[in-house]
């Protein structure tokens, strides 16, 4: 097929450009585009192009605190917006006021770097107020990233029209990146870098310049984790935040912080006051309201036995919910326990384990370097990039500082000059056409001093002048050679540094908010009471469990066409297992079956097959019951319950099956007896295999020539079939078996095989049998005692 083209006119005559070419390049630009220009933020500043552009621009209006301990005046936050859509960034003006109101979102940001006057939205979701309502101005931690714009530290840029410049980072005194954090999808890229504390980061700043070899393990002493906006508590352990910090990506599991109140009369109540970071109070209401009223899902005609288990658990606990957050307390959230006698541990993992209390906080530090590419670094690198963007900013502002000084001393040793001799400077001005020649031939002055003295007004003149002009030079000498020091030793810049860092830290430093401490995971544990149960299965797969054992099976009512698969005395405790078609096995607690009232319910609705799938067989014991699973290629192997069991509702795949294969009966080779009870011959351990052929060939052998296979499989060969016959079933058996099938016009037939009969089918496993005058085509194999 012929590629497409574009045709275009490209320097006065036709050309063409691939198509695919065309748009992977464009594509590519547009990622780049999204990459570096919206979504990542810088490792030298912590901020997004938006964010950076509203903060410069506010500087610009002369909205930071500057040198005064007021600050400016908040403005309109739509006249911010308004300059930064017009000048630095061309795009929505509500993107451009959500970041805005983000930036001054204390439960968004651990330091918020705008302070926001009216409605900036809450952490319940809540949306601010429109822009021609709130106000705005720079925090006072702002300075931190703006004090030294004007100091030649960063370069500048032209925006995106040229009518004026921006500066490509800012000149952060602090790692914001780590201290704020960010969140951000991009194309192909995506990053989350969760909040710090400013005087953890600080520390670890002093340590890795003190000694850029620091071990990891030291390094991580200094920042031990996390210090989220809203506090809770990390419960993952330290080798698990390492590691984290160590490759740039994981995730921490972060859990509400709560107290216990005690009331009147002995009652109490859990009083949460700290919730984990992106988690709101109405999630966490809303969340309890659909545990303890479900809805019937999509496609459903019921609640399903999940749902139920689940409102019973949390209702047995919990009385009452309510919000009681306040400006004086802007998380209180109220659990009121059903009886004071609940146990409290008990109601915490509850409510930990079914709500967003407990919740996982991603960690995926991905950034734009230093040398302009995004990459996700580890914690160690990002610190390391930072360090030394701050040695360059530290080295352009002393180099900035000393040209001025050096300037000034310039400008000052010429004055200083002319006041030697006023006299002949003024003769020489008044007489002379052109003054400036005349003073720079005279006395040796540059045409820099020579403008500067042409321009002095006459009081500048005065003795006293001269006193002043001494004490500024023996000051500006001081500052040149301090300047000079942080040049020209690399050990008085990082002097410097840590000396800048450590103030700066004394300044903005708070305490953590966030309690590091490795906590197991909640788990809520259903209660489930141990007695004994009979489970009912149909031959169409309803199932039903009926209080007790001893039950007569002949008594089981079935709806019309349908009739008993199998009854199986067990416990609550135990595990109900389904054998799909497609040799995935299909685990349901016995605990969550329904009662015996009526037909019960189609096992289907407890799981979740395959398109095509069909559960055809059923077994129901304990954990440790052994079974005899084959196929009908004549393969097969022994399994306990406990290995075929899943959480999973799609069920766990167990057994391999040939093409046209299908499942057989699984057979008990021992069931351990009840509690209590006296072990029945079901529950003596199985010594021999029979194997019956739908050819009418049977064969037994010792069960310990089975191979046992805790994963599932294919299993070893049980009898040597012949090409058209079949493994009509196997059966682990001690004393006799039922062996099921037709006979003429489709008539069921059955017979049981004593020992007797059995061995005279003895043999060696793999074998062919020997035939077996049964006068019925066999279609299964049960054990009988």
């Amino acid at each position: 097929m012929e590629q497409d083209l574009i045709t275009f006119d490209k320097d006065g005559g036709d050309g063409e450009l691939d198509l695919a070419g065309y748009a992977q390049r464009a594509y590519l630009e547009y990622a780049l585009s999204v990459v570096k220009g919206r979504a990542l933020p810088d490792v030298a500043d912590g901020q997004k192009p938006v964010q950076r552009r509203i903060l410069y621009s506010m500087y610009r209006m002369g909205l930071g605190f500057g040198g005064g301990a007021s600050g400016a005046k908040p403005v309109k936050s739509a006249r911010v917006v308004g300059d930064v859509l017009g000048r630095f960034h061309p795009h929505g003006d509500q993107a451009a006021y959500d970041a805005l109101v983000r930036m001054a979102q204390d439960f968004a940001q651990r330091y918020p770097l705008i302070d926001g006057q009216g409605n900036f939205g809450s952490r319940d979701g809540d949306g601010a107020a429109a822009m021609r309502y709130t106000e705005a101005r720079l925090a006072k931690i702002a300075n931190l990233l703006m004090d030294e714009l004007d100091e030649g530290t960063v370069e500048f840029i032209l925006n995106y029209d040229g009518s004026t410049q921006e500066p490509v980072v800012l000149p952060a005194r602090l790692p914001f990146v780590l201290l704020n954090g960010a969140s951000g999808i991009a194309v192909g890229l995506a990053t989350e870098i969760p909040s710090h504390n400013l005087r953890e980061i600080a520390e670890a700043c002093v340590a890795l310049v003190k000694n850029p070899k620091l071990s990891d393990e030291e390094l991580f002493t200094h920042v031990p984790g996390p210090d989220y906006p809203g506090g809770g508590q990390v419960i993952s352990s330290a080798a698990d935040i390492a590691e984290a910090y160590g490759t740039g990506r994981g995730s921490l599991k972060v859990r509400a912080r709560w107290k216990i109140e005690e009331l009147a009369r002995g009652q109490w109540q859990l009083v949460v006051t700290e919730l984990p970071p992106g988690v709101s109070t109405q999630r966490v209401l809303e969340e309890i309201e659909e545990l303890t009223n479900p809805k019937v899902k999509a496609g459903k005609k019921a609640l399903s036995q999940d749902q139920v288990m689940l409102k019973q658990t949390v209702l047995a606990v919990l009385d009452a919910v309510r919000d009681e957050s306040s400006k004086d307390a802007p998380v209180r959230l109220v659990f009121e326990p059903k009886t004071s006698r609940i146990d409290q541990a008990e109601l915490t993992t509850s409510l930990l384990a079914h709500t967003s209390l407990e919740t996982s906080s991603p960690i995926n530090l991905t950034m734009v370097g230093l040398d302009g590419k995004p990459v996700q670094k580890s914690l160690r690198r990002m610190l390391t990039e930072w360090i030394e963007f701050r040695q360059r900013t530290i080295e352009k502002r002393s180099q900035h500082r000393l040209d001025k000084v050096l300037d000034r001393i310039h400008i000052l040793e010429g004055r200083q000059l002319v006041l030697l001799n006023i006299d002949e400077v003024i003769a020489i001005i008044r007489k002379s056409d052109e003054p400036k020649p005349a003073l720079m031939a005279r006395f040796k002055l540059t045409e820099r001093q020579a403008d500067d003295i042409l321009d002095l007004r006459l009081r500048q003149l005065a003795r006293l002048e001269a006193i002043k002009i001494e004490q500024e030079l023996k000051e500006l000498r001081e500052d040149r050679k301090k300047l000079e020091e942080i040049l020209g030793s690399p050990a008085a810049l990082r002097r410097l540094m840590i000396k800048e860092i450590e103030a700066d830290t004394k300044q903005f430093g708070d305490a953590r908010r966030t309690l590091i401490q490795a906590e197991k995971k909640a788990v809520a544990e259903v209660r489930i009471i141990d007695e004994p149960v009979t489970v009912v299965i149909s031959q169409k797969g309803w199932v039903r469990a009926r209080q007790g054992h001893g039950h007569d099976v002949t008594g089981f009512a079935f709806k019309a066409g349908d009739g008993l698969y199998g009854a199986y005395e067990c416990r609550t405790v135990d595990t109900l297992l389904a054998f799909g078609s497609n040799g995935r096995v299909y685990s349901v607690p016995v605990a969550i079956l329904p009662g015996a009232r009526g037909d019960g319910q189609p096992l289907t609705t407890f799981v979740e097959l395959e398109s095509g799938t069909q559960l055809v067989h059923y077994f129901a014991g304990a954990a440790s019951a052994w079974l005899l699973l084959a196929n009908s290629g004549g393969y097969g192997f022994l399994a306990t319950v406990e290995n075929m069991v899943s959480r999973q509702k799609g069920g766990k795949s167990f057994l391999t099956l040939g093409t046209g294969e299908t499942v057989c009966r699984p057979s008990p080779a021992n069931i351990p007896p009840p509690t209590g009870a006296t072990p029945g011959a079901l529950h003596v351990p199985a010594t021999h295999v029979c194997c019956a052929s739908t050819g009418k060939r049977i064969l037994t052998f010792e069960i310990s020539e089975l191979k046992q296979m805790a994963n599932g499989g294919r299993g070893l060969m049980l009898i040597d079939l012949e090409p058209k016959d079949e493994l009509a079933g196997a059966a682990a058996y001690t004393r006799s078996v039922r062996i099921t099938g037709v006979g003429r016009a489709d008539k069921e037939r059955e017979e049981v095989l004593e020992i007797r009969s059995l061995n005279n089918a003895k043999g060696a496993r793999g074998r062919k049998g020997k035939a077996a005058d049964l006068g019925f085509k066999p279609l299964g194999v049960q054990r009988v005692e």
